[in-house]
């Protein structure tokens, strides 16, 4: 194995086994809140989080689980530049599909965010004030993610030309993939919007 090849495998590894660290579950334990993998949406994301009615633990998870996709773009930025926004896109794949919990996890929005502030950080602050806005407006804060990372390759061939536009569009991919159940949700009225208690949500995702 050349030495090339070593350091690519334990850095896209790396990036993976950082994203698979249940932010959500470890900061629940912390608080004593219920199992977020039995409760709500059953997601170890932020959002689900907060469904507890626990904002502090919400903002705990959401803060973790952005500096895993932070910590996974310095890597090998510092390492080996060109494996970047390969990081970036196993960071969230680990956070939805986390090695740890049985290949089951949170969105990747807020991974997502995280590394992004690194790689482009006018991009991921146009992301927030998309994101912001949508979810003000509807209140439903898978609504706001969609659309927003729909919208990340647009704004990505406006922000930096072409330079990340492929990587946005795996990861929009991806991300929508991970949204599907919220989708059904969504297109049959039964999303749970921001603010309301989990115990209105079905027990799907």
């Amino acid at each position: 194995m050349s030495p090339n090849t070593f350091t690519e495998i334990m850095v896209l590894t790396l990036a993976y086994l950082l994203g698979s660290i249940p932010s959500g579950l470890v900061i629940s334990w912390i608080f004593k809140l219920p199992d977020p993998r039995t409760e709500g949406s059953l997601s170890t994301g932020a959002t689900n989080i907060l469904r507890s009615g626990h904002k502090f633990a919400a903002l705990f998870t959401l803060i973790l689980d952005m500096l895993k996709g932070s910590i996974a773009v310095i890597i090998p930025l510092i390492m080996s530049p060109a494996l970047a926004q390969l990081a970036f896109i196993f960071v969230v794949l680990g956070h939805i599909w986390s090695l740890w919990l049985g290949f089951r996890g949170g969105k990747g929005v807020a991974t997502a965010l995280g590394g992004l502030i690194i790689l482009s950080w006018p991009l991921a602050v146009t992301c927030i004030v998309s994101w912001v806005a949508i979810a003000a407006t509807t209140r439903y804060s898978s609504l706001a993610s969609l659309l927003t990372v729909l919208l990340s390759p647009l704004y990505t061939a406006f922000l930096t030309g072409e330079k990340f536009v492929a990587t946005t569009l795996v990861l929009a991919f991806i991300i929508v993939w991970a949204h599907r159940k919220n989708i059904g949700r969504l297109l049959t009225g039964r999303e749970t919007k921001i603010g309301d208690n989990s115990s209105t949500l079905p027990a799907s995702d």
